[in-house]
């Protein structure tokens, strides 16, 4: 063995040594606490999982997720207490709250930083986020959804009834064709032959991912762009649609892989140049991160914004955080310029509103 050689060991296994050293010693930012908030809209019984993290220097970070009656938070207490919160990159993909602790994260890297989200991730991409609503006629994109099929093998009575509720739109108004994984293959295909002149945005889960035959057949019968993401777990099944070219709008769940899994979702989908429009079903600071997510990737599209119609579950996701960043003036949502997610989060509002 060369002298050189050696002399590049050494120095490999020197700097080895000192970042294990240096990691080991406690930082201001090691996670020193963390707490669970589920809670429920009193009138839609929507519910998502809220968790605050705090640091030993004081910084808290704010995440949210799905709502598992199920997740043990004294497991993740006892796996993460004592990290840094800089490991965000390294939460397995199986981890219960694994999303809101990923946001949460962040969330006390910006603030560390004095810097929001986005810029932490390398951004701004865009100075605005397009964004649409449910339900709502304010909305830049209307929503039109399949009925629930009575059986297998709908005919032209059901073909009619869908191309009604698509004329309905005004034609200077965008609209997306919402299947919810309800449809065959075939009655699938047949409902984007009948809404092709239409130019619906795209035909969100035609029919279910698990078959990649069954999402073939749909995608070589139309030019309707197909999304899917509703439901996936694996960001594998992401892989594979984008390997097959069976996806043209990529739907990761923001609640199931948090910012960073969504950004490597996104990440993939670019090489393929295959747009992001990432599913958010939660509150409030699921949007907040929504739109540092969006802020963060170039190859984004829209943001859904999950607000109900009841008055008293608007009420609800204004009191549990402010400002609110889900007003969309002109289609578009506004970036935040304040340090981390941008928002303030009302614990004793999450008390009032605690899911049982």
């Amino acid at each position: 063995m060369s002298h050189v050689t050696t002399r590049r060991r050494a120095r490999l296994q020197t700097n080895i040594a000192l970042q294990v050293s240096s990691a080991s010693k406690p930082s201001d930012l090691d996670i020193a606490g963390i707490r669970h908030f589920p809670v429920r809209e009193p009138v839609s019984g929507n519910r998502y999982s809220l968790l605050r993290v705090a640091t030993r220097s004081g910084l808290t970070g704010w995440g949210e997720c799905a709502y598992d009656p199920n997740a043990d938070v004294k497991a993740l207490q006892a796996a993460w207490i004592g990290k840094p919160a800089n490991s965000y990159a390294t939460i397995p993909l199986p981890t219960p709250f694994r999303a809101a602790l990923d946001i949460a994260l962040l969330d006390i890297l910006g603030k560390a930083a004095n810097a929001p989200v986005y810029r932490i991730l390398g951004g701004p991409t865009r100075n605005k986020v397009l964004a649409y609503r449910t339900a709502s006629p304010e909305s830049s994109v209307a929503i039109v959804r399949v009925p629930p099929p009575a059986a297998r093998n709908q005919g032209k009575a059901y073909q009619n009834q869908i191309l009604d509720l698509a004329n309905a739109v005004p034609a200077d108004r965008d609209f997306l064709l919402v299947g919810d994984g309800l449809l065959t293959p075939g009655d699938a295909a047949s409902v984007a032959k009948t809404l092709e002149s239409k130019h619906p945005l795209w035909f969100d889960e035609p029919c279910s991912s698990s078959n990649l035959d069954a999402v073939r057949k749909v995608s070589n019968e139309t030019v309707v762009p197909l999304g899917f993401g509703a439901g996936i777990t694996d960001p594998g099944v992401f892989q594979a649609l984008l390997k097959e070219g069976l996806i043209d709008v990529v739907r990761p769940d923001i609640a199931i892989f948090g910012i960073s899994g969504v950004r490597r979702i996104a990440a993939l989908a670019e090489t393929y140049y295959v747009a992001l429009a990432p599913r958010h079903n939660g509150g409030p600071v699921g949007t907040a991160a929504a739109l540092h997510l969006a802020a963060s990737i170039p190859n984004f599209f829209i943001q859904h914004v999950p607000l109900p119609e009841a008055g008293a579950d608007l009420t609800m996701r204004r009191e549990i955080v402010s400002p609110s960043l889900e007003a969309a003036g002109g289609g578009f949502l506004e970036l935040t310029k304040t340090p981390g997610l941008g928002i303030t989060v009302n614990e004793s509002a999450l008390e009032k509103y605690h899911a049982s």
